[in-house]
This record gives C-alpha cells, structure tokens and sequence, in this order.
C-alpha cells in the first residue's frame, strides 16, 4: 500500500484520469474530492462490498434457478449444453420434414 500525506488543497493523481483533492480535515475525519470520468465506479468501502455481497448472492440464486429449470418435468437439459433449435437450452431440435414418397 502507498502511503501519502497530503494539507488541504493538495492532490493526487491516479492513472492519467483521477484526481483525489483533500477537500477538508476536521479531528479525525478527512473530507475528499475525487474527479473522475462517468464511467469510473466510486465508493465507499462498506458500500462497495455490501454490493458485492448481493452480487454474489444474486448469482447464486441464478444458479439455484438455472438448476431447478433443467430438473422440470418434459424438459430436460441437454447434456452438451448447447442451445436448441429455437435458442434455448434445453430445446429439443426440431426433425427435418420426410422427402415425399412415391406412391
């Protein structure tokens, strides 16, 4: 970890696009600014892992889902994984027509 000291006013740069300012220091609590493009995320650190816990949460009930859909009656997953003829998994392919006979 680096470790910096910086007085009010002062910055740091991260990467060419973020800007970290030290806005204000009142007792023990330090006030930031941070310039940074739209698409950079920022958070604080319990808000950013409160959403990783719901991510991981998340995608364990998707998976749960995905289980139980495969495991319903008349649709049974196939083993390749692949999509069915109309995209999906689990969609059985659909025969081609039979060629006319002679008669």
């Amino acid at each position: 970890m680096l470790v910096l000291s910086r007085r009010i006013g002062e910055s740091i740069v991260i990467g060419n696009e973020v800007v970290v300012r030290v806005i204000d220091v009142r007792g023990d609590q330090v006030r930031l600014g941070i310039d940074a493009p739209r698409d950079v995320q920022i958070h604080r650190e319990e808000v950013f892992l409160e959403l990783q816990e719901e991510n991981e949460s998340a995608a364990t009930a998707s998976a749960r889902t995905r289980e139980r859909i495969g495991r319903m009656p008349g649709r049974p997953p196939r083993p390749d994984g692949e999509a069915g003829a109309a995209g999906r998994p689990g969609q059985r392919p659909v025969r081609p027509a039979r060629p006319p006979t002679k008669d």
